[in-house]
């Protein structure tokens, strides 16, 4: 391809003409590459000095006058999400607590793990304006406070495994990998703190997971449906049948051990529940419980034998002793 000027000597047919060519490209591409330049410096300047220089406006603020303002409604989820996080110590069990609580993200959409991790990272929450890795104090006032962010922060850098068994020993949970709803799906013990209180539940495991919500049971408070299991537990150990697979169980180790001691034992755990801890009681439970399963007609336990021949072995050995 080739180009001849009317109007002007120019004329890429020549060797002379593709030279002047080159060279007015180059002078084009050098003054592009200069604009770019200026462009990029001006932008850090005014982010060294703390300038909102645009792009997505994060969830808590507004842009008025090219000026990032908090947005009061918006600033509460915020706090809300950082002071949860912070509080429990895991996204996975703060997820269904903000679905809960109808929390959306900024684009209107239930809360995931990648925008609760987005959002904790995002240090213009705390008033600063960051550029190419590097932060400056902003014109923007903050929304969450230092001490905050580096509670938040010293739960993130923690190892996961720490963090996960950190969590469980803030909410003891008696049913603890022990109940399941109606359709199999198990539900998992998380709670909340609202002005100082303690709210524990019992959530569906495929809510955890951020995955359908069609569970028939997705929040179930955890006081309720533990004091519901614990006085179905005491009526089943008064039970005659109760009793006697106990026994006959127990005896597999025990062969001198009577039934009579075996009833005795097991009607003396109301006695021996109340001087427990709650870690104990929790370790009680896995005992004596295999599986609840929480449907339309309530909750349905299933004994675990040989803990209940244990517990009665336990029980029953200082009567024997005695005598």
């Amino acid at each position: 391809m080739t180009f001849v000027s009317v109007t002007q000597s120019f004329n890429t047919t020549t060797s002379m003409g593709r030279l002047t060519l080159n060279i007015l490209l180059s002078f084009a591409q050098f003054e592009r590459e200069v604009i770019g330049e200026r462009v990029r410096d001006k932008i850090a300047a005014s982010r060294a000095r703390g300038m909102w220089m645009g792009g997505p406006v994060p969830l808590g603020y507004r842009v008025e006058n090219r000026k990032l303002l908090v947005d009061n409604a918006a600033a509460a989820t915020v706090r809300r999400v950082f002071e949860g996080f912070a509080d429990i110590g895991s996204a996975t069990r703060l997820l269904p607590l903000l679905r809960a609580e109808g929390l959306l993200t900024k684009h209107g959409r239930p809360f995931d793990k990648g925008a609760v991790y987005k959002l904790l990272v995002n240090r213009v929450y705390l008033g600063e304006a960051v550029h190419k890795g590097k932060s400056y104090p902003g014109e923007h006032a903050a929304i969450i406070p230092q001490a905050l962010w580096n509670q938040v922060h010293e739960i993130m850098v923690s190892n996961p495994h720490m963090r996960a068994g950190l969590a469980r020993n803030r909410s003891p949970a008696l049913l603890r990998g022990l109940i399941f709803g109606a359709d199999g799906r198990a539900l998992s013990p998380t709670h909340t703190r609202k002005q100082g209180r303690l709210y524990r539940y019992y959530v569906s495991q495929s809510v955890l997971k951020g995955g359908a919500d069609d569970a028939p049971y997705r929040r179930l408070p955890a006081g309720e449906i533990e004091g519901l299991v614990l006085d179905q537990l005491r009526a089943l150990l008064r039970q005659p049948e109760v009793v006697v697979g106990t026994w006959r169980t127990a005896q597999a180790e025990a062969p001198d051990l009577a039934e009579d001691n075996v009833r005795d034992a097991l009607a003396r755990f109301d006695p021996v529940w109340s001087e427990l801890f709650p870690a104990e009681q929790e370790r009680l439970i896995r005992l004596l419980v295999q599986r609840v399963v929480v449907g339309e007609a309530g909750a349905q336990i299933s004994l675990n034998l040989e803990g209940l021949a244990s517990l009665a072995r336990d029980l029953s050995q200082p009567k024997r002793i005695a005598a």
